[in-house]
C-alpha cells in the first residue's frame, strides 16, 4: 500500500539529509515541497533537488502563507491534504519535505493531523532531521548543554516577555524567528550580562550561511528570517 513520508531535510545542506531520508526521497513518485508564496523556490526542495529525476517524479510546490491567520492557512492545509491523499489512493508513495525536524516547528505537523483524522488508512513514516539550531551549534563549536544544565527554545515571534522568562529560568537558550523583535533582543541580552555567550547565525548550511559571535557585530547587523541566536550563562 502507498504512504506517505514525512522527511525532515535539515537545515540546508544537502550532506545534512540521513541516509533513509536519500533512500525514500530517491523512490517516491511525488513530492510535496511547502513555499510561503506562489513562484517562491522551496529551500527544502533546493537542499533535495539533485537526488531527484523529475523524468520520473512529480514535484509540487504547494503555498502555506507565512501568517497565523486560520482563514488562510486551514483551506491552504486541506488542498494539499485532498491532493496528497488523491495520490496515495492511486497507489503512489508520496514524500512531504520540511527543513529541519517534521515535527518541530514544522507545517508538516498541521498537515498530519488533518491526514490522519480524515483520512486514517493512509500510512504515515515521519523521518527526522537535523535542526537548524543543532547545525548551527556545531558549526560554531559552541555546546549546547552540559551536566545538569537546562535548556530551552522559544520562537522569539512569542513576544520579548517569553524571551525573558527563558533567560531567567533556563542556561541555554535557543532563539528562533528572531527578525521581528531583533533589537530588543539585543538589548535584553546585554541588559542580562550575556554578550559575550551568545552567537547569531542565519541560513545555516546553505551558500548564504552566516554566523556571528562578535556581539557588536551581531547588533549591527539585519537579520535575515531564517536566522536564530544561541545564548548561554
Amino acid at each position: 500500500m502507498a504512504r506517505l513520508f514525512a522527511i525532515g531535510v535539515g537545515p540546508g545542506d544537502p550532506e545534512l539529509i540521513t541516509r533513509k531520508g536519500e533512500r525514500i526521497l530517491r523512490s517516491v513518485s511525488a513530492i510535496v515541497a511547502p513555499v510561503s508564496r506562489t513562484g517562491e523556490v522551496s529551500v527544502a526542495f533546493e537542499t533535495i533537488a539533485e537526488l531527484i529525476d523529475t523524468d520520473r517524479q512529480t514535484v509540487l510546490p504547494f503555498v502555506f502563507p507565512m501568517t497565523t491567520d486560520l482563514e488562510k492557512l486551514i483551506p491552504a492545509w486541506q488542498s494539499a491534504a485532498d491532493k496528497i491523499a488523491a495520490i496515495i489512493a492511486d497507489g503512489k508513495d508520496v514524500a512531504f519535505i520540511t527543513i529541519g525536524d517534521p515535527l518541530f516547528y514544522s507545517t508538516c505537523i498541521y498537515l498530519l493531523d488533518l491526514l490522519s483524522e480524515q483520512h486514517p488508512c493512509i500510512e504515515i513514516e515521519i523521518v527526522p532531521g537535523v535542526t537548524s539550531f543543532c547545525a548551527a551549534a556545531a558549526t560554531a563549536r559552541f555546546p549546547l548543554i552540559e551536566g545538569d544544565e537546562r535548556f530551552a527554545v522559544v520562537p522569539a515571534t512569542a513576544g520579548i516577555k517569553a524571551v525573558e522568562d527563558a533567560l531567567n529560568n533556563y542556561d541555554t537558550v535557543v532563539l528562533l524567528k528572531v527578525k521581528p523583535i531583533f533589537g530588543e533582543i539585543v538589548a535584553l541580552l546585554e541588559q542580562k550580562g550575556r554578550t559575550g555567550s551568545t552567537f547569531f547565525a542565519e541560513r545555516v548550511g546553505t551558500s548564504r550561511q552566516l554566523l556571528l559571535k562578535n556581539f557588536e557585530e551581531i547588533s549591527r547587523h539585519t537579520p535575515d528570517y531564517l536566522s536564530l541566536m544561541v545564548t548561554k550563562k
